[in-house]
């Protein structure tokens, strides 16, 4: 299956692009993309290991599991005052 992961703020700046598709085995959970993005060998590596993210908009554990077409997005810490 393919899923789409959005990356927004100092995420874009490590993953180069504002947006990546990657191929997944049927039954995959956001904590197998987040390993195989780690995996990839180039500044994605230094993603967390348990990033905030959001599955089709809304906020999701990396225990999600996801389907063809899911859009996965890597929200970054916020600092602010």
């Amino acid at each position: 299956m393919i899923v789409r992961s959005l990356f927004f703020a100092s995420y874009r700046d490590l993953a180069g692009t504002d947006e990546l598709a990657l191929e997944l085995p049927a039954g995959a959970r956001v904590s197998d993309l987040v390993g195989r993005l780690r995996a990839r060998g180039d500044a994605l590596a230094r993603l967390p290991e348990a990033p905030v993210t959001a599955v089709n908009m809304d906020y999701a554990p990396l225990s999600t599991e996801l389907r063809e077409g899911d859009e996965v997005a890597f929200i970054p810490p916020v600092a602010g005052g």
